[in-house]
Order: C-alpha cells, then structure tokens, then sequence
C-alpha cells in the first residue's frame, strides 16, 4: 500500500512537470516565463464567443458619441500597451450597474453605470487601463491554467486519499480561496497597469485613486462589507492609497507633466445619460415589477433581492436559499417548451399539468434538478411569446419556498395602466452652479429631494459640504 501511494505521488508529479514543460509561454507584462495551458489564439477564440453572449445578456447602450469616445481613447491605449498587436474591441453595455469588465481576446466593457459615475476623463482612462491590463497580463488565460492544474490535484487527491475524500468540502472551499487570492494579485497588477497606461497617454493617474473612493462610497451606501479575504477585489480604501502612491512615482519616473483631467469635457459628454434602472427594461415599483414593453406584470415576494437585465429577471430572498428566475423560452408551444426545459437541464420530472394563470394558458411542473435542488417551473402563453418562471431551493427547503414560487407565478397578468407603460427613465443632466456655495445647496438650488442628496454626492464625487464655485458643472438627476 505504501508502494502504491509512492508510485501514485510520482505519477501525479510527472504529468505536472509534463505540463511545465510543454505549457510555458512569456508574459507581455512581467516578461517571465508561466504556467499557460492556453494559447493566444484560443484567447481571440474564447473573446470572440463571449462577446455576442455579453451583448445578448447586457444590451448595448445606444450613444454614439461616447462609443466613438471610448473606441478613441481604447485604441489609443491599445497601441502603447504590452500587446499592440491585439484588434481590442470597445463596448458600452446598458447596465445600471456600476462596473467595467474584459474578456480574453482584447473586449472591454464600461457599463452605462460606470459612465454616468464618472466624473472626468482621467477617472475613465485609468479604469480603461486597468481593463486593458488584465488583458495584456493575460489574467483570464493565467486563471484557468491554474485552475485546470488545481483540479488536475484535486482530482488525483481525491483516488489517492481517503481522507482527503472525508474532508473534500472543505478542500474545494480551500482552492476557493486560493484563486480569490490570485484574483486579488491580479487586480492589483492591473491597477499599477493602469496607471501606467492612463500617465501614457497623458491623463492624470491620482484621478483613478479618486474614483475609488467613489467605489468604496457606493459600497457603503449599498450595504455591502465584504471582509478582504473573501473578495476578489483589494478593499476600495487600499487601493485608493496604493494607486495614489503608484500615481505620484509613475509620473516622476516620467517626468510627466500638464498631464489631463478633463473634467467640463466629460461631463458635458454624458449630459442625458440614463441613470439607474431603465423603465422600458422593466422596474419595481411597490412590491411589483412591471414591463412596460412586454406590457405584463407580476408580484415581488416581499423583502427578495432584484437583478433586472435584457435576458432575464433574477429574485431571491437575502438568505440566499431560493432563486427564481424568469426568461423568455424560443419554442412555440408550451408542450415544446417544457420537453427543452426538462431535456437541456435533464430534470427528473416528479409532477406536470396544464393550468391556467389569469387567463392565459400555462404548465406546472415540479422537478428535481439533481439530488439537492428542486424546482417548480411556469410556463405562460402570452401575446405571442412563453414565459418559464423557475423557482429553486434546496430540497429540504423546497416546501417552505414554494408558495413563494407559485403565488408570484400565479399573479402574472397584463399590464394596462397608462402609468406604468408610459414612465420615464431618469437621467444624468448637467447644470451651472448658480453662486458659490456647498455642494449640498447647490443641488438644492435644482430642487433635489433631500433624501437623494448623499446618493448625488457619490454621483458628483465629492463630498455635500465641499465648495463649488459659481460657473462649476455638477449633477443633477431629472425625468425626462
């Protein structure tokens, strides 16, 4: 036995060291040697296949001049980077949501939130470099590798151990935190990119520290404390130190000088941007979320969490043990959409019938999806299009989330009321300070509602008793 386990160490050390020898490849960025089980030319392939699932999901952002902005300055960017070469792409995606991603192959997305949030060019150039960063270093690439190599271990861990298999649980939630480390060792290479980058193409870098003090404001407001360990990003407050002190050494090792902020220019740029959750896409509003597009309507369980996108609407309760989930099926009857449903996610069908819901014709069917998870799917026939709700828990949790499940699917009906079909997105509009006063005056010169006020001076990025001067441009929001 203790010959066995000998020989299966050797063999697991000698397929790794295989990989070592044939899966090395030079970074762009560091100019070492690494791990890379994933060639250049599968990272455009693998760009190429996420960037119509992004698009399909998000949504593009129609406005022209800031896509030919961020094509301008992206390309730009692009050209001193580690990796010239690359055809990056440029997208503005229509997210309320305040982030910016990459994907491999050189796609980088800016959310219509993170557009609105900015404040000045500089803040957006050195976000852009960071995206571009990740890109260069080959992140995405390095993440997998390392990844598949975890698992290689894992796997071999698994045959060879038992007691590695008592504890397999816990070993999983360990490799967890290992990649959510490199993830942060990422992140932060990314930002010193990103400050290298943005100083290159002349932008002030103490501008990206500034926006996040932004991020970390919005994290505050929002509720949300993730401890440092368990997130994949460095805390906001941190990075805001590090990228300052990266900014002030990259621009003396430059000898960088006028270097651009550009704050008049920007903002009169997103003049009109929408800000928050457009009602065209869907909204809740008292306990209901309405579509004035698809003009029907259904209730929200009480106190449930809400992600809205163009694909999908997603709700589940703060404890996490529920989700339901509604989307548009493609087929063209509900016989057809349920056999799809159960074959593409190959459920083990407990129950099924017809029913009706406020009068239109639908099917109920109940089903295991594996040993842990059960689920209750509506499909409703309504003004020519299927709707599947899903609702899933765990399934020891199942019966005390199902009349949550049913009751909203239930409630699903037409919408009609003028009200709701015809409600307005709000949007980012750009004002003159009318006399030299505290921010927070300022925007009540605009008659802003006192209990936005905060919510605007994350938005402005500044504080409500910092000063502006007669003439300055902030922003306000308003319904238009």
């Amino acid at each position: 036995m203790k010959n066995l386990t000998f020989f299966r160490k050797i063999a697991t050390l000698l397929v790794v060291y295989s990989f070592l020898l044939v899966s090395c490849a030079r970074n762009p960025v560091t100019g070492k040697k690494e791990f890379m089980l994933m060639s250049e030319k599968q990272e455009m392939a693998m760009g190429a296949s996420y960037d119509p699932q992004v698009v399909s999901q998000m949504g593009i952002y129609d406005d022209q001049k800031l896509q030919d902005f961020i094509n301008l300055k992206g390309k730009k960017m692009g050209r001193i980077s580690h990796r010239p070469g690359l055809d990056y792409k440029f997208r503005i995606v229509d997210s309320p949501v305040v982030n910016a991603f990459a994907v491999p192959g050189g796609y980088v997305y800016f959310t219509r939130g993170i557009m609105a949030h900015f404040n000045n060019e500089a803040e957006f150039a050195g976000v852009l470099g960071h995206e571009i960063g990740h890109v260069t270093a080959r992140h995405s690439a390095k993440q997998y590798s390392t990844q598949v190599l975890a698992q290689l271990g894992f796997m071999v861990g698994m045959v060879a151990s038992k007691e590695f298999r008592q504890y397999s649980d816990l070993a999983s939630a360990g490799m967890q935190l290992m990649f959510l480390k490199f993830s942060r060792g990422n992140e932060s290479q990314s930002d010193k990119l990103g400050v290298q980058y943005s100083t290159a193409i002349g932008y002030d870098a103490h501008q990206m520290a500034n926006f996040f003090h932004t991020i970390e404001r919005i994290q505050v407001k929002a509720g949300v404390s993730v401890p440092t360990m368990l997130s994949t990003h460095p805390d906001p407050g941190d990075r805001y130190n590090r990228v300052h002190q990266l900014a002030t050494k990259e621009q003396e090792k430059k000898g960088a000088t006028n270097l651009k902020v550009n704050r008049n220019s920007y903002l009169r740029m997103i003049d009109g941007i929408i800000y928050g959750e457009d009602p065209k896409q869907g909204y809740v509003e008292n306990g209901t979320f309405y579509h004035p597009e698809l003009k029907f309507q259904f209730p929200v369980p009480n106190g449930w969490q809400v992600m809205n996108s163009p694909s999908q609407v997603q709700m589940a309760p703060k404890d996490g043990k529920a989700l339901i989930v509604m989307t548009l099926a493609g087929e063209k009857t509900l016989q057809e959409a349920n056999r799809a449903a159960v074959q593409a996610d190959n459920l083990q069908v407990i129950s099924s019938r017809e029913l009706s819901v406020n009068g239109n014709r639908a099917m109920e069917t109940t089903a295991d999806l594996n040993e842990k998870v059960r689920l209750v799917m509506y499909l409703i026939q309504y003004n020519g299009n299927i709707y599947k709700f899903s609702g899933l828990a765990g399934t020891p949790d199942f019966n005390a989330y199902k009349n949550y499940f049913t009751s909203t699917f239930k409630k699903f009906k037409s919408l009609n009321d003028p009200g709701k079909i015809n409600r307005l997105p709000e949007r980012i509009k750009i004002k003159e300070v009318k006399r030299t006063a505290s921010l927070s005056d300022a925007l009540r010169s605009y008659n802003m509602p006192s209990d936005r006020l905060e919510e605007l001076a994350i938005l402005n990025g500044m504080e409500l008793k910092d000063k502006v001067k007669q003439g300055s441009l902030i922003k306000i929001i308003k319904k238009e």
